[in-house]
């Protein structure tokens, strides 16, 4: 079953590379759980309706990680949701595959939902009008984690999710995006950014 994204979804992750450009960040991409009959039937997209920012410090530290996958993991079934995957955006500009870290986070999540996908973003196309998507998606076949190619369909609605991008890039909403990193500076920081929701809702 391939992955789609919401709008919320892709531009909380252009955000988050955005705010760091000069920084690789990561996250997790969250999906509605799915009823047992929609599960067998394979023509169904997975939406995947949020995405939680982890890390622009350093991606790799496993003990920062396995705090925010307990955390995140318990926030998903307080609300019915589901961790379907992972997304990254490396540190150097023309560089969008993933790494063993990726892949590592990936097989992690394959555990417990095996649809899950590895979402690249392209750094070197991220651009305040965003006219095409700059996102590589990833799943997994026969051990590998092929790439597939990224058109419209791949969206929940690509016309919105590239005019709200847009719009929350010119007005500087990265700035008050906050990923897990800034959660682990400041508890108060909400790392579910419900004013970023709150900004894609209104928009829509």
């Amino acid at each position: 079953m391939p992955i789609k994204l919401t709008t919320q979804a892709y531009c909380k992750m252009l955000l988050h590379a955005a705010k760091y450009p000069q920084c690789a960040v990561n996250g997790l991409l969250v999906a509605e759980k799915q009823k047992d009959k929609k599960k067998e039937d394979h023509s169904v997209s997975i939406l995947c309706v949020d995405c939680v920012p982890l890390f622009h410090v350093t991606l790799a530290l496993a003990p920062m990680l396995e705090v925010a996958l307990t955390l995140i993991d318990t926030w998903c079934k307080e609300n019915r949701y589901v961790i379907a995957g992972y997304y990254q955006a490396n540190e150097r500009t023309k560089d969008f595959r993933p790494n063993q870290v990726a892949e590592k986070v990936a097989a992690r999540i394959s555990e417990n939902f095996s649809e899950a996908a590895i979402v690249m973003v392209d750094n070197s196309r991220l651009t305040m009008s965003c006219f095409e998507p700059i996102v590589s998606i990833y799943d997994h076949h026969e051990n590998k984690w092929k790439s597939r190619e990224v058109n419209e369909e791949c969206f929940e609605d690509w016309t919105e999710a590239q005019k709200i991008t847009s719009s929350l890039l010119d007005g500087r909403s990265y700035e008050s995006l906050v990923d897990f990193d800034n959660h682990l500076d400041d508890l108060r920081n909400d790392w579910t950014n419900p004013e970023i929701n709150k900004s894609v809702l209104h928009l829509c």
